[in-house]
């Protein structure tokens, strides 16, 4: 049941106030209160009224208030260049929307209008999806838009509609509580999804009998929480849902009434799935027969089964079939449109659900219609008011940028996402972006790999400076509020938008000037609820005005009530009415492991961190968990490698290479490797993580394959290093030193909780002296407090200190004093004597990375609470971690698992 709604703005005290909005990271859609003092955020918590996390936030939302930046952190003026190869320049706003005007009419007046393409983000708020693709497909004339969802969700989206026949989660967030049986699937919930883990976590604290099954290669904190771990190999989830749904028919767990009513196309699968026993599952997956059979017996045994999937079904050449084998278990055994049961795609961007249903994708038409459709054509065009809309395919996400780079689209426009570090092929992507024409770039950030190719930068607001709407992974629609102006001449995209489908009506077709002449985004969205009149997401009658007053609320709305879930009368939105059960089989990935290329790359996010990092990166809190990138290798794996913890290892795929630190984990299988996947070229040498991943897509969802490619890893053979910290503004100071990451086979400019930047460099031989006294001038270390110079070895030990603090240090050759430094940089205690530590005299104070960023508790002191007996209960007493977001309480749990003894505590003073 809905909680009442509290006021959506607050007057908390004589000079501050609290406004509610929505939190901008994941698909939970997390209700907040922001407080604003002035034109300043100075704070942020969860939302009591709000439904989705009854003012729970993670890590990453408490954190939002130190995201929020006016300064050289964002992009605060349009800016152009010349030529390629020329300097950016601030120009006026309304100069640069004539610009992105000009060169849209032009391309089109001389190549068509498959001569532009727009690609998007699922960060946008459906608002700005509407005035978006109107702008495209009513006046460019084009279906070639796409969002950064077809990364995502765009394979859920398939799933569905092949299986239920819509692109609807038929579930929703109550069933957390009301499942017997859930069974997570690709998805590390604790990292992407923690609000709803926490749930989850205290549903099962509430109803021992509860069972959950997680299904994931790696043993994440997700799996460890799970009563049954099936560790399949990457890629085989379809031999393992078609195993268990063997063992359902074998064992009479099916419902043949709910099949034979409700169902269609069962008796091909039926015929399928007999040839895939446990037992042939196993030598495909990797997962033990009688585990398979378990899982099977506890879905199809229980009251409510409930399953929660994402990126790890979603991201495959395979992700439709994947989906929709999962989805089949559920139609089976008819635990779908009943409490506690259904099929649950967890989104994985705040808006990639509204996205989807203003029709903000090349595949999709507002309203769930499909562009493929005449029909759905004619009613989208008479609803907008104009004659027609284009009937070719618009090119999706890879097909887009591959068109750029064969110049068949010469303009693109860019928003709200960072393709140069985000899709797969890094090499390819950047090549399309610099073969084009003319690339605009509508960015909040002035930190994004994307900007370096923009010819155009249009200035956007974010977060929390935009105002509209989101809907959540349950169907859920929430007002989106500003609390304070955008800095600079920031705008809300959809008024970035509208300015330019005015000029750009004006040079191609002055009568569909009318078409975007909205005056607030209340209009916007007025226009967009009309157009789900009838369908199958209806929320005509919905409006600003109830969601203020009624709060947030779940389609399909009618007659004043939404729907909290789907199917529960059998009926679906297919031509017969029937779920349909698709003939699906397992099929390899899109390339395999081979001598060359023995290892399986898997990437994943990580707890504190989102996408790209743009936001993130500001938080100091939350660069304290994970300091760097790195590879996580199987510990056989380190050995046949001949890589020590920590040492440098190359990565080769068959598109590209990176060097990252190697450490050993047997959550991992042999012949895996896994790497966290918000690393890109502003952080690191080389292009990124993504220099590695697979463009190889879906052929129904035209969603790549970022969760497998195969990879081979070997020593970097890289042994001068070189390490630095200096204080200041983290986002400031990495943008001066990122022409350092360009100089070295190796290097990392990385933002620290300590308030400043990491700096980590390494060579197959010492650089030249001069090259070393300009790095320690760019570091403001040419008058050092202490120094010991070798130049000549490559040896430069420098400190700066003042006020009993750390300034800066850079230790190049020799770098014994690092982990010493780096502690009194984090706020520890200084060392006895600075020289004495540069000469490696003595060792100075060790440091232990963080594991609760809300308190700043490190892994030294959990595990040595734990040595002194303590339970979570006295370590969240005596130590405080664990009582902010709770999302550490995994990791924290998994540490007391292992009984740590003093050679662990001393081990966890090495930071990661």
């Amino acid at each position: 049941m809905d909680m009442p709604m509290a006021r959506r703005i607050d007057i908390i005290s004589e000079d501050t106030r609290e406004v509610a909005s929505i939190c901008c990271y994941c698909g939970t859609g997390c209700g907040v209160r922001v407080q604003v003092r002035g034109d300043a955020v100075v704070g942020v918590r969860g939302d009591a009224s709000h439904p989705a996390n009854r003012g729970r936030l993670c890590s990453k939302g408490l954190a939002l208030a130190d995201t929020v930046r006016r300064d050289g952190a964002r992009v605060l003026s349009a800016r152009a260049r010349e030529a390629r190869g020329q300097p950016m320049q601030d120009i006026a706003l309304a100069h640069a929307l004539d610009l992105a005007a000009d060169r849209l009419a032009g391309a089109i007046a001389r190549h068509g209008p498959d001569s532009v393409g727009f690609y998007l983000s699922g960060q946008l708020l459906t608002e700005d999806y509407a005035v978006f693709n109107k702008l495209a497909r009513a006046l460019a004339g084009t279906n070639n838009i796409d969002t950064n969802s077809r990364l995502c969700m765009s394979s859920a989206v398939s799933g569905y509609k092949r299986t239920l026949g819509a692109d609807a989660p038929p579930a929703c967030y109550e069933d957390l509580e009301l499942a017997d049986t859930v069974l997570i699937a690709g998805s590390n919930m604790a990292y992407a999804h923690p609000v709803l883990f926490r749930r989850l976590e205290a549903a099962r604290a509430s109803r021992p009998g509860m069972k959950v099954i997680a299904v994931d290669p790696r043993r994440t904190d997700t799996a460890a929480f799970a009563d049954l771990h099936l560790p399949l190999a990457p890629g085989s989830d379809v031999a393992l849902f078609n195993a268990m749904l063997n063992v359902m028919l074998r064992e009479g767990l099916v419902d043949e009434e709910y099949i034979r009513r409700h169902t269609e196309g069962f008796d091909t699968l039926r015929a399928r799935v007999q040839a895939v026993t446990p037992e042939a599952a196993q030598r495909l997956c990797g997962v033990p027969a009688r585990d398979i059979v378990q899982a099977a017996r506890w879905f199809g045994q229980a009251g409510a089964a409930l399953s929660l999937y994402t990126m790890g079904l979603n991201q495959s050449v395979a992700g439709t079939d994947k989906n929709a084998a999962l989805i089949h278990l559920h139609l089976a055994t008819g635990q779908i449109g009943r409490p506690g049961a259904g099929p649950f795609s967890l989104t994985g961007q705040p808006n990639a659900m509204g996205g989807r249903e203003a029709g903000g994708m090349a595949t999709l038409l507002p309203g769930h219609r499909d562009p493929a459709s005449a029909a759905d054509r004619a009613e989208v065009a008479r609803l907008w008011g104009v004659d027609s809309l284009p009937d070719a395919p618009g090119a999706t996400a890879m097909d887009m940028f591959d068109a750029v780079l064969e110049g068949r689209i010469k303009v693109l426009w860019i928003a709200a996402t960072n393709p140069a570090q985000s899709l797969p092929d890094q090499a390819r992507v950047r090549a399309a972006l610099e073969r084009a024409e003319f690339v605009i770039v509508q960015e909040a950030y002035a930190g994004t790999e994307t900007l370096a190719y923009a010819d155009l930068i249009l200035p956007a607001a974010t977060w929390p400076e935009k105002s509209g709407t989101v809907t959540n992974s349950e169907r859920r629609i929430s007002r989106v509020r500003a609390a304070i102006a955008p800095p600079g001449d920031a705008q809300p995209d959809w008024r970035l938008a509208q300015a330019v489908a005015r000029r750009l009506a004006a040079r191609m077709a002055p009568a569909k000037a009318d078409l975007f002449a909205y005056r607030d985004e209340g209009e916007v969205f007025a226009e967009h609820a009309r157009m789900t009149a009838g369908r199958d997401l209806d929320y005509s009658a919905l409006d600003y005005g109830t969601l203020a007053q009624r709060g947030p609320q779940q389609w399909p709305y009618r007659q004043g009530q939404g729907t909290a879930r789907l199917y529960a009368d059998g009926v679906f939105p297919t031509p017969s009415g029937r779920a349909r059960f698709c003939d699906v089989s397992w099929r390899p990935t899109a390339e395999t492991t081979s001598e060359k290329f023995p290892l399986q790359l898997t990437t994943g996010r990580l707890r504190d961190h989102w996408h790209t990092m743009a936001r993130t990166s500001l938080a100091r809190a939350l660069t304290q968990h994970v300091e760097e990138p790195w590879v996580s290798l199987h510990p056989d794996d380190m050995r046949r490698l001949d890589l020590e913890p920590g040492a440098l290892a190359r990565l080769h795929s068959r598109r590209g290479s990176l060097v990252l630190p190697a450490q050993p984990d047997d959550a991992v299988r042999p012949g895996q490797a896994f790497v966290p996947m918000h690393w890109g070229s502003a952080f690191m040498a080389g292009l990124g993580v993504n220099a590695l991943t697979n463009p190889a897509t879906d052929p129904v969802s035209r969603q790549p394959e970022l969760k497998f490619s195969a990879v081979r890893a070997e020593p970097a053979g890289l042994p001068w290093q070189a390490g630095a910290w200096r204080q200041g503004d983290g986002a400031a100071l990495r943008a001066d030193l990122a022409p350092w990451l360009r100089r070295f086979d190796y290097a990392v400019v990385l933002p620290t909780g300590a308030g400043g930047v990491r700096l980590r460099l390494a060579s197959r031989a010492a650089p030249d002296p001069a090259l070393l006294h300009e790095l320690a001038e760019a570091l403001d270390l040419r008058r050092p407090d202490v120094a010991y110079d070798d130049p000549a070895r490559g040896t430069l030990r420098r400190v700066a200190a003042g006020q009993g603090g750390l300034r800066a240090f850079l230790l190049t050759g020799d770098l014994r004093a690092q982990d010493a430094l780096l502690a009194w940089a984090g706020g520890g205690e200084a060392p006895a004597s600075i020289a004495a530590l540069l000469m490696g005299r003595v060792a100075g104070p060790a440091r232990s990375r963080t594991v609760c960023v809300c308190h700043g508790v490190s892994e030294a002191a959990i595990l040595g609470g734990i040595a002194r007996g303590c339970d979570l209960a006295a370590l969240k007493e005596t130590l405080g971690c664990g009582t902010g977001c709770g999302s550490c309480v995994p990791e924290i749990q998994s540490l007391m698992a292992r009984r740590p003894t003093r050679s662990d505590i001393r081990r966890a003073r090495q930071p990661v």
